[in-house]
Order: structure tokens, then C-alpha cells, then sequence
């Protein structure tokens, strides 16, 4: 039911392809978008994505595929990536296999088995980061190409349907090191807050993060409108800024330098150029990454290069 109701949001398709890890819920989002695209005529693929961070880990991912095969998805490929980069290995992994995922799918919605779990476990990494409300909200379950329709089902859901259907998961030994974060969030910190607070947090934690993407999705579209009325010529009109809330007039302002090309914008760049609006008392530019400067002269801001 899951998936059927989140592909009736979605636009319409003839095919979905799914990435598959060969845990518990990737293989039985599998299944169950296998059973419902066999009953809607739609075609059902398999990405399974080998990262080659363990050894075995060819085996891995040709077990988990001909898995995806017995089920009946019309195409099942192995995906192999190199993981390097910058951030650690848990994000150089991730990078290497959304962009591999983005690459093989092309213009279709990929479906990921992220459960009720671990859209707890991202809610509480924006909490820690102290990065904004968007990180606190979590995953959306749509956000083309990617589709998530297990957000509101709990991990034990996902090993239980394997077990009916006879699946076999694979364990990841990667999901019982302590030395990733999430690892430590999801056997540790989680574990800790359901006993002090005598349960439901992981759905509570799910429910925070759905209310706080329809708050964003309305400080968005106020946010919009308020940009098509102050864009114009060479910079936005402060007339149109000054009477806006904070939260919306950040988001106008956050729009506006990133079309003007600043890359990298912080927290702290985009409060600076707010004074520009709120605390205006005649002062300089403010600097912003890729040398350019934010300004205010005769009613209006403007982004460009660095006076000579």
C-alpha cells in the first residue's frame, strides 16, 4: 500500500527503478514494488550499487541481484563505484552512490527503503548539527528522482515482510560500527531516548519532521511570491523586503545571491546581507565567496564584483 500511494503522487510512469542494498528494507520495498508494478503495468528495475569497501563485496551485490531476479524485476544491474573524496568515508560512499543511482536510472523516480528509523536518525543528526529547520525536517518522501514511500513504516515492519516472503537480508557489518555516527545514533542514542522516554520517540521524531516540511513548504511559497514582487533590473527592491518576516525574507534573500552566483552561502553571510535591510545605517558591502559583495545604494540591493 505504501508504495501504491506514493506512486499516485507521483507524475505518471511506465517504470521505476529501485535501489537495493540486499538489507531488510530495500529488499522488501523490492517486493512490494514488484507486486504493485505487476498489478499497474509498470516496469519494475533493480540498482544495486557495490561500493567495494569490504571484501566479498562482488558476491554481495550479485547474491542481493539474483534476489531482485527471482522476484521479477525486468531489470536488475551492478552498479560498481570508486569512494573517495573528501568528508569521511560514510559521505564519499553516499556521494558515490546517489550520483551512480542518479546516472543509471536516468529521468525515472528511484525508490529508497528508508523506513520510520532512519528518518528518525536524520531528524536527530539535524538537531546535533544545529543546521536549520530543512535538515530537522528529514527526508521528503518525493524529491524527484528520488522516492521514498517507507518513511512511515518502522524497520521491524520491513525484516518481518522478508521473513514471510522468504528473503534472506543480507547484515551489513557496516551497521554495527561504532565509528559511523548513524551507527551510534540508531544502537546507542535512540535505544537510550525510547527507554527514558518510555517509547514512540523514533515516530514522534518522524512526526516533527513531517509538520516542520509543511512549515517549509509555506515559508517557501510566501517566500516566492515576495522575490517576484522586489526581483527586478539589477537587484531586489528593499521596500518590497522590509516589511517581511525574518524567516521569509531570509528565504527571498538566500534565492536572490544564489542566482547572482555565490557559491557556498552560509548562515552567516545570509545574516550579514539581511542587515543590510534590518539594521541599515549607511554601512559598507558585505564580502561574499567568489569575491563578489552585497550592497545597498539608493532602495535597492545589489550582488557584483568587488569595487576597483
Amino acid at each position: 500500500m505504501a508504495v501504491r500511494d506514493l506512486l499516485a503522487e507521483a507524475h505518471p510512469v511506465d517504470r521505476i527503478a529501485v535501489a537495493v542494498s540486499g538489507g531488510a528494507d530495500s529488499l522488501a520495498l523490492a517486493a512490494a514494488a514488484q507486486h504493485v508494478g505487476a498489478k499497474m503495468d509498470l516496469r519494475v528495475d533493480g540498482l544495486i550499487v557495490d561500493h567495494g569497501l569490504q571484501e566479498g563485496s562482488a558476491s554481495t551485490a550479485a547474491w542481493a541481484a539474483d534476489q531482485l531476479t527471482a522476484l521479477g524485476l525486468a531489470d536488475v544491474r551492478v552498479l560498481r563505484v570508486v569512494v573517495d573524496g573528501p568528508g569521511g568515508v560514510e559521505a564519499a560512499a553516499r556521494r558515490a552512490r546517489y550520483t551512480a543511482l542518479r546516472e543509471a536510472a536516468g529521468d525515472t523516480w528511484v525508490f529508497l527503503g528508508h523506513t520510520r528509523d532512519d528518518q528518525a536518525e536524520t531528524v536527530l543528526l539535524g538537531l546535533g548539527r544545529g543546521s536549520g529547520p530543512r535538515s530537522i525536517a528529514g527526508m521528503r518522501p518525493l524529491d524527484h528522482p528520488w522516492a521514498r514511500p517507507l518513511l512511515g513504516l518502522a524497520r521491524t515492519t520491513t525484516v518481518a515482510a522478508c521473513a514471510a516472503l522468504g528473503l534472506k537480508p543480507w547484515q551489513d557489518p557496516h551497521n554495527l560500527d561504532p565509528r559511523f555516527t548513524r551507527v551510534r545514533l540508531r544502537t546507542e542514542v535512540l535505544p537510550l531516548l525510547e527507554d527514558v522516554l518510555q517509547g514512540g520517540v523514533a515516530a514522534a521524531l518522524a512526526r516533527t519532521g513531517a509538520q516542520l516540511r509543511d512549515d517549509l513548504a509555506a515559508l517557501d511559497e510566501l517566500a516566492t511570491d515576495a522575490y517576484q514582487r522586489a526581483a527586478g533590473g539589477d537587484g531586489l527592491a528593499v521596500s518590497e523586503l522590509t516589511p517581511l518576516p525574518a524567516a521569509v525574507r531570509r528565504r527571498v534573500l538566500r534565492t536572490w545571491l544564489i542566482k547572482a552566483g555565490v557559491a557556498e552561502l552560509t548562515d552567516a553571510h545570509l545574516r550579514a546581507v539581511d542587515e543590510l535591510i534590518s539594521g541599515w545605517h549607511g554601512q559598507r558591502g558585505i564580502g561574499l565567496p567568489g569575491g563578489l559583495v552585497a550592497r545597498r545604494a539608493h532602495g535597492r540591493l545589489s550582488c557584483e564584483g568587488p569595487e576597483t
